[in-house]
């Protein structure tokens, strides 16, 4: 029987994923740690790694921009505890995140026994929430996706664009041109399932329902330079 217990953290502060990688090996007896130090590299991190069981977030790495690629990693690895841990306290970042689904907003601040019990209770099912929010619930409008109507759907697109990852835009660029997701991997030396996390990504970002609306939207947005190499 495989008793392995891997966790991937993705985080800029290589300090803090030492510290954060010893308390869950010797507190939550982990035997393996996943370093990242980006989103993009935590999603392909995340797509070879089929033995991840827990994915830990900070909301201030490169290339996490909203909670939206935490909502995107939730659709294709739906069995995969995934929790923010952060030094932000601000209620529209713990929202935001718990509106994308994840299992938890654990608080840089915590000690180590307290960081390591948020964590357990992840492990265990629960859904952690800040004591500072806890049994506060938010008005509908502060937990609720945005609205977009058809008449601002390319301002608020063209702002987004900005905000797409190196790697998705590689990827927007390549469906632009036709490519399948197969093809991408291919061209872009990824997994599949990589592929897969930065389109449901690309989708929720740029607001649209399938690859063609999403190409339709990346023709307008993205200069047409060539294929990624």
């Amino acid at each position: 029987m495989n008793t392995s217990r891997v966790a991937l953290i993705a985080d800029d502060d290589e300090f803090f994923r030492i510290a954060l990688g010893f308390i869950l090996k010797s507190k939550l007896h982990f035997t393996g740690i996943i370093e990242t130090g980006s989103l993009d590299e935590a999603i392909e991190r995340l797509s070879e790694h089929e033995d991840i069981s827990l994915a830990l977030f900070d909301l201030a790495m490169p290339g996490m921009q909203s909670a939206a690629s935490l909502a995107a990693v939730r659709d294709v690895h739906p069995d995969l505890k995934v929790a923010v841990v952060s030094a932000s306290s601000r209620r529209s970042d713990i929202l935001s995140a718990l509106t994308a689904g994840i299992n938890g907003y654990v608080p840089k601040g915590l000690g180590a026994s307290e960081l390591a019990e948020a964590i357990g209770s992840i492990l265990n099912g629960a859904v952690y929430v800040p004591p500072s929010i806890a049994g506060r619930p938010a008005p509908p409008e502060e937990v609720e996706l945005p609205q977009v109507t058809r008449g601002n759907q390319d301002a608020r697109s063209h702002r987004t664009i900005e905000f797409l990852t190196p790697r998705q835009r590689e990827v927007l660029l390549l469906l632009v041109e036709g490519f399948s997701n197969k093809e991408i991997a291919r061209k872009l030396k990824l997994g599949e399932g990589t592929v897969k996390i930065h389109m449901a990504a690309l989708f929720r970002s740029l607001r649209v329902r399938n690859r063609q609306e999403a190409a339709a939207a990346g023709a307008r947005l993205l200069p047409m330079t060539g294929s990624p190499h």
